[in-house]
């Protein structure tokens, strides 16, 4: 069994997947789109990174702002969360984002990923910790 992370944004979605032992999260793609509402061609690819991968849980990054409330984007996101269930069947559940994408960019600049090339894989590595999180956290309440 694996689980994927998602980082759904207005124009692409960034994927992980983690190991078969639910240890580490590997980025795997961003899926890309033209329009922000055509999420036809993105389910798809997400199906078929389902079944490639094995996947029986997705964790999909919840963009709550930095004060908990919720905004505009967070309404767009439980909307593809219930997408995702109905066209795949498999649990969703929704993991706080919060700074996410600030610690993806701190990553590649420490990597020295030059600026203009930083968009490039941004949501993948947002997905990563997302779904790296998820994982750690449910190591660690096994361990209690």
């Amino acid at each position: 069994m694996r689980i994927m992370g998602l980082d759904f944004g207005s124009k692409t979605v960034g994927v992980a997947i983690s190991d078969s032992l639910l240890i580490t999260a590997q980025g795997v793609e961003i899926i890309r789109r033209k329009e922000e509402n055509k999420l036809r061609q993105t389910l798809a690819r997400i199906e078929e990174l389902i079944v490639e991968n094995d996947v029986e849980k997705i964790v999909l990054g919840l963009p709550v702002n930095m004060n908990g409330t919720e905004g505009a984007r967070v309404e767009l996101t439980m909307e593809f969360k219930e997408k995702l269930e109905r066209r795949t069947g498999l649990p969703v559940v929704m993991w706080d984002e919060r700074l996410t994408t600030v610690a993806a960019d701190e990553i590649m600049m420490e990597a020295g990923i030059r600026r203009e090339n930083r968009k490039n894989y941004v949501d993948m590595i947002a997905a990563t910790l997302i779904l790296q999180g998820y994982l750690d956290c449910n190591a660690a309440e096994k361990k209690d």
